[in-house]
């Protein structure tokens, strides 16, 4: 890693980093909203809930300390599906394009591994958010079922064109 300050490593999650993933999302989701049981739980043993059932998370790191993290969950072996989620930055780190390229590491990912599609949940409000995810590729489609009281907004990301 050079010393050059702007430069952002992205990383696969390793065990150390559980902490900075529970923190980052509890951060970024305690902002605008209230922490659901549903985010602990995934929160407190992501290897558990994303890692071991075939989902990945990854990392920004800006001068070795974590600024970022997004995580891919499989919601489905055959298609093969994953949802975006998770996604927070560190307000210090905000403007140097993170969310665009931990998004984008995660969407290759599902590339490689032949994923059919790629979707994530989230709210209206959070305008910026929903412009990277534009961004991205991903096109709005109507929410249904969703498990979090907050999503007003579903977008997905054909991967099988």
């Amino acid at each position: 890693m050079s010393d050059n300050n702007n430069e952002v490593k992205i990383v696969d999650y390793e065990s150390q980093f559980q902490q900075n993933f529970r923190d980052l999302n509890e951060e970024w989701i305690s902002k605008f909203f209230k922490m659901e049981a549903s985010d602990y739980k995934m929160l407190d043993n992501p290897e558990d809930y994303i890692i071991n059932k075939g989902g990945h998370i990854v990392f920004a790191l800006l001068n070795n300390e974590v600024v970022g993290t997004c995580a891919l969950i499989k919601t489905s072996e055959d298609p093969l599906v994953f949802e975006l989620a998770k996604m927070a930055v560190s307000p210090k780190a905000q403007g140097k394009k993170i969310g665009y390229l931990i998004g984008q590491k995660l969407i290759n990912k599902a590339k490689e591994l032949k994923a059919k599609e790629v979707f994530l949940e989230t709210n209206s409000v959070l305008v910026p958010a929903i412009k990277l995810y534009e961004k991205l590729g991903f096109q709005h489609i109507p929410v249904i079922d969703s498990p979090y009281e907050r999503a007003d907004t579903k977008m997905i990301l054909d991967l099988s064109i």
